[in-house]
């Protein structure tokens, strides 16, 4: 008996996206209205019967999300799905979920499988935890003893004891994860599907969430794993799909994955944000752009060296409304290629205002003096405040590499691979007494 329990071939999602290309005026008379109401109802109509979806437009354009990925998942394997924005990991998600189905190609899955794809996935908001608990496992085909054997062990693990005849609609995002989680991966299912969702969770929470996944898997159950922290995936998977622009780039050992992805340049090094769709924020602040700078001179960069002075360059937009001018704040978290953070810059850390006009555009610096990092290639999130509410939010902004250089200034440079800063530091010796 074959000990495959997902079996993707060819498979393909499509979408039509319509757009208008012509300028939209408004009718001259009652006659041109009602004649364009018309038309637009006989093609929908014309496209209903025919069976195509109804697209708004006058143009349709066919994106395929994802084509022609094919691979296969065993018994116990923990695989990894990389990849950037827009790549397709969620669609590829969704179909092996039952959410979506493909356009084309054939997914063969054994087993029950239990997906936590986003915060609130599969459960009632009306419910109480308690009740969501059996919702769910009845839905994986748990009989009621099943579930109440597992019970406490899920409630331990989610730490919602307190709240578990509380509606999960007065959750927090945390607990309602935690929660998802713990049901997700205690009944038992042959196939446990996560997306994302834990990065929602607290750095305890997720160290909690990947010892369990490891058991699961080694009681001989399929994981699927899709995150942007490359340091989570080499800890979790056996085995990783890299994909790109809904093909798949490279399958095989999540190491050699993860190296592909990185060497395919998954994130720019010189980011235009401005048209990032995946930010948070109410718009207050936009950052538009983001840049290395030769210092003093302020000279463009390709890249920066280790040693050298640095200028991060920030250009944003400001719709504040404001007269006079209104304070804000700037915060760069900066990540090591695996996604770990390892540095974080802020202007409130510095006790330095930063100020904007109303309506202006702006350009935010900051001056790094013998930049520490060891070469690599280094990411960044972008974040604002503006009154204590978030402006803008951009995670995984971009990245920017770092050539090694004479930190030291003495000729001599570290060996590869030995860490991620620099420190300076000196020896001495003597007797010992």
């Amino acid at each position: 008996m074959s000990d495959v329990v997902i079996s993707v071939e060819n498979l393909g999602k499509r979408y039509l996206v319509g757009h208008n290309t012509t300028q939209i005026e408004q009718p001259a008379d009652f006659r041109e209205l009602i004649s364009r109401n018309v038309s637009s109802i006989a093609r929908k109509t014309q496209d209903m019967l025919r069976g195509r979806p109804l697209v708004q437009g006058d143009a349709v354009e066919e994106f395929w999300a994802l084509n022609d990925v094919s691979f296969e998942v065993r018994q116990g394997e923990r695989l990894g799905i990389i990849g950037r924005n827009g790549a397709g990991k969620s669609t590829l998600l969704k179909i092996l979920s039952r959410i979506t189905e493909p356009t084309k190609g054939r997914v063969r899955i054994t087993g029950r499988v239990a997906s936590l794809l986003e915060v609130g996935t599969g459960f009632h908001p009306e419910l109480s935890g308690r009740e969501n608990i059996y919702l769910n496992g009845a839905m994986l085909g748990m009989s009621r003893a099943e579930i109440r054997r597992k019970f406490d062990e899920i409630v331990a693990f989610a730490d919602v004891e307190r709240f578990l005849d509380t509606p999960v609609k007065r959750y927090s995002s945390g607990m309602y994860v935690r929660l998802a989680f713990a049901v997700a991966a205690h009944l038992e299912p042959e196939i446990l599907i996560v997306d994302e969702v834990l990065a929602v969770g607290d750095a305890q929470f997720q160290k909690k969430c990947m010892g369990r996944m490891r058991e699961v898997a080694h009681d001989g159950r399929a994981i699927l794993f899709v995150s942007h922290s490359m340091a989570s995936v080499q800890s979790l998977c056996t085995k990783t799909i890299y994909l790109e622009e809904g093909r798949v780039q490279f399958s095989g050992v999540t190491e050699d994955a993860v190296s592909e992805y990185l060497r395919n340049g998954a994130l720019s090094s010189q980011t235009r944000l401005e048209d990032r769709k995946d930010r948070v924020g109410n718009g207050l602040i936009r950052f538009l752009s983001f840049e290395l700078r030769e210092f003093p001179s302020r000279v463009r960069l390709e890249s920066a060296s280790s040693g050298n002075p640095v200028v991060f360059r920030i250009i944003y937009a400001s719709k504040t409304n404001h007269e006079v001018p209104v304070n804000f704040n700037v915060e760069i978290g900066i990540d090591d290629h695996l996604g770990n953070r390892i540095s974080h810059l802020s202007n409130i850390s510095t006790s330095q205002v930063l100020q904007t006009n109303r309506n202006n555009r702006g350009v935010i610096e900051i001056e790094i003096q013998n930049l520490p990092l060891c070469k690599g290639m280094y990411g960044f999130t972008l974040f604002s405040t503006v009154g204590g509410d978030v402006a803008d939010w951009i995670k995984n902004a971009g990245s920017f590499y770092v050539e090694e250089g004479d930190f030291f200034r003495t000729g001599k440079v570290s060996p590869e691979g030995q860490g991620t800063f620099y420190m300076k530091h000196s020896f001495s010796s003597g007797s010992a007494v």
